[in-house]
């Protein structure tokens, strides 16, 4: 299975701390929402590239115990949401790899349209009451630097 990219002239990436990332495609009015494990088969997919050095390079990436079923399960999700291109269909069905995957994250995709995506944010906002504001710490007290002791209790 030969792999590659689709064509973006306006996708936007964010990667996260946690190693997921949200892709932006203005153009389509797309967001998409990629888990760590997905996020690693995008990565493994920046150039033209087979299963096989999917599957290595998320290897080198999330886990050891990283399989090809894995590697192929991520992209058939990036491929449902027309992110990545496959030269020939898989031989096998979803359920399939899923009975052959281990203890590894699943990779998830999400692909959301942006009023999708607003209509959400809006509904996840209005679900109770705003909270309230986070207190500040008090002021240092006037001419204390380096090395100034401040008196508890006096």
């Amino acid at each position: 299975m030969q792999i590659e990219r689709s064509q973006f002239d306006t996708l936007v990436e964010n990667k996260l701390p946690d190693g997921s990332r949200i892709l932006l495609d203005s153009k389509n009015e797309r967001v998409f929402a990629l888990n760590t494990t997905a996020s690693a088969a995008w990565d493994a997919c920046a150039a033209s590239t087979t299963l096989t050095d999917v599957a290595e390079e998320m290897k080198r990436s999330v886990s050891d115990d990283v399989t090809e079923e894995l590697a192929e399960q991520a992209i058939l999700q990036l491929e449902e949401q027309n992110l990545v291109k496959t030269s020939v269909a898989p031989d096998r069905t979803r359920r399939e790899v899923l009975a052959k995957i281990g203890a590894i994250a699943l990779p998830v995709v999400v692909g959301l349209t942006l009023a999708e995506q607003r209509a959400y944010a809006g509904q996840a906002r209005s679900a109770g009451p705003p909270l309230p504001p986070l207190p500040h710490p008090p002021p240092p007290p006037p001419n204390c630097g380096v090395g100034c002791k401040i008196a508890v209790g006096s």
